[in-house]
């Protein structure tokens, strides 16, 4: 079914609103155009390409709200946090994160990407992860974009421990989960 330029240019202007990391070619596959009338479209539209969208989402710098680690030791870029309750990051999946043979990601990198976001939402100058229980959901492919989403789950003041659930998409389908029981040095 065949949408006139206005509702499409709506719609558009919608579906990049609640997915800001949606790329050019996801949206003309949902519209039924093709790449270049998509461009067109966001120019008309005045809404910038992938990578300035998920740029000024991060404008808002964290170098400072990131306590735990140093921001450049972070595997994949934050692009929200709120220290003590939740987070998320993204990671694009290169040649040298994947496997020549196959172009499968090694599995490291995905789970580092989920450790080290759970690492960063904990509002301490130390957080260590204890125990982890994972699961691949399905392989991660060269090219892929990884988003990681963490969220504070419990903080039990009496271990000094802080429970993270992340769960890691490509394209809104779960290809990571994990559960993070994270050491830090003091409540706050």
């Amino acid at each position: 079914m065949k949408i006139n330029k206005r509702e499409r240019q709506k719609l558009l202007t919608s579906t990049i609103k609640e997915n800001l990391f949606i790329t050019d070619e996801d949206l003309a596959e949902k519209f039924s155009v093709s790449v270049q009338t998509i461009r067109l479209d966001r120019l008309e539209l005045s809404i910038p390409e992938l990578r300035e969208r998920i740029r000024n989402a991060a404008e808002t710098r964290f170098d400072d709200a990131v306590r735990s680690l140093p921001i450049e030791e972070i595997i994949g870029e934050i692009i929200d946090i709120d220290l003590d309750h939740n987070a998320i990051s993204i990671f694009d999946v290169k040649q040298e994160h994947v496997f020549k043979r196959n172009k499968i990601a090694r599995g490291h990198h995905v789970f580092a990407q989920a450790n080290s976001l759970a690492m960063a939402v904990i509002n301490d100058e130390l957080a260590l992860t204890a125990k982890a229980n994972i699961q691949f959901k399905r392989s991660v492919k060269q090219n892929e974009r990884v988003i990681a989403k963490a969220k504070v789950e419990k903080i039990d003041k009496e271990s000094g421990r802080t429970f993270v659930e992340v769960n890691s998409y490509v394209n809104n389908e779960l290809v990571f989960t994990g559960e993070f029981d994270m050491y830090r040095s003091k409540l706050n």
